[in-house]
């Protein structure tokens, strides 16, 4: 009996953009006089996400030739290098003045030495061994009216991929069974709503809340040391209630929805920035730096000229850096400095964080 065969394919894809940019040169009998060796670029171009340019030497004098002119392209990207292509030509009459990611333009005959080389951007410039001879263009149709076109046509790898599999690689098992999410936060969220087993109440703003303590002491070392720890005081005990002083009731109720579910509740556009501020400092009291940075995130959609200065004296005296560097980026702009400091906010940013008010005046003083 003869042995089955085995089959295997795979295909190495690359994924690539391409595109073409126009340079038109006007002027070229005066450009004749620059001296030799001086060099002239284009506008910076993209295709595929590196920044290139064309780069043009008017005169240059390569070894036993006249006068000449060359055409290279330069790639100025500082990202992971990628394989690129890129050739030029002259071109008499350009259909189209910038770069697209199509090529429709008609080529003419005439065309300047061809040579397509492939680096990457690491290499720099890709030019020509060969140069255009100068009585050559100015006897072609291509120059007309003392000027010209140079197509520069651009492929960049932006990727490279391998598909299919190898004889020896082993199918993927299928799968029976699909795992839901997790929702352990729905769960503790209706534990706190159905009350069931809690062993402690607290009271803020004149209403009362029941929880768990080994929730909250999981959740907020503040917390562990007021029910647990070396902060334990009397009013802990199993039956009696623990005020919360200086704490609205609506801010405290997010609190114990946040060291439930993980997440914030639903709030309105029109209270959610003065809630989060609340919330930010409560955050900051219990050590919920999750919830701290949650809120951070949410004040920085709400940075403009009248709350920028109370933002960020919050930002300031509770240690967030994130939106602290929100504010002063916000505050670069010479226009939103002028009328922050004319806000309310801003005297009090004065007596609160009087440090900050002098970076400020930094940043506003004419350089």
């Amino acid at each position: 009996m003869s042995p089955t065969a085995t089959a295997s394919a795979s295909a190495i894809i690359a994924e690539t953009s391409i595109g073409y940019h126009h340079l038109k040169i006007h002027g070229y009998s005066s450009l004749k006089g620059l001296p030799v060796g001086h060099r002239l670029s284009s506008c910076p171009f993209t295709v595929g996400g590196p920044s290139l340019e064309n780069r043009l030497l008017p005169q240059r004098r390569p070894r036993g030739e006249r006068g000449a002119t060359s055409p290279s392209t330069s790639s100025s990207t500082t990202t992971s290098p990628r394989m690129s292509r890129r050739s030029s030509e002259l071109v008499s009459s350009p259909t189209r003045s910038a770069h697209s990611s199509s090529s429709t333009t008609t080529r003419p005959s005439h065309r300047s030495p061809q040579h397509l080389r492939t680096a990457s951007p690491a290499r720099g410039a890709l030019g020509y061994p060969k140069f255009v001879q100068l009585s050559a263009l100015e006897n072609s149709k291509i120059l007309k009216n003392d000027s010209f076109t140079i197509r520069c046509d651009v492929v960049v790898i932006d990727r490279v991929r391998i598909e299919g599999k190898g004889s020896d690689e082993k199918k993927e098992a299928p799968k029976f069974v699909k795992v839901p999410p997790s929702d352990l936060n729905r769960h503790l969220g209706g534990l706190l709503l159905a009350e069931r087993g809690a062993d402690v109440v607290f009271q803020a703003g004149g209403e009362t809340f029941a929880a768990h303590r080994c929730v909250l002491a999981a959740r907020s070392p503040v917390f562990s040391a007021e029910l647990f720890g070396s902060m334990k005081e009397g009013n802990t005990a199993h039956g009696s209630v623990v005020r919360v002083h200086d704490m609205e009731a609506q801010v405290f109720k997010a609190l114990l929805c946040f060291l439930y579910t993980d997440s914030l509740p639903e709030m309105g556009k029109e209270e959610e920035d003065v809630m989060c501020q609340h919330l930010l400092v409560t955050a900051d009291k219990y050590g919920m730096e999750r919830m701290k940075l949650v809120c951070e995130d949410r004040l920085c959609k709400y940075i403009h000229v009248n709350t920028v200065a109370n933002i960020l004296a919050l930002a300031q005296l509770h240690s967030c850096a994130g939106l602290k560097s929100a504010c002063v980026h916000f505050l670069t702009s010479p226009g939103n400095l002028r009328a922050a400091m004319d806000s309310d906010g801003f005297h009090h940013l004065t007596t609160t964080c009087p440090s900050l008010l002098k970076e400020l005046i930094t940043m506003s003083a004419p350089n």
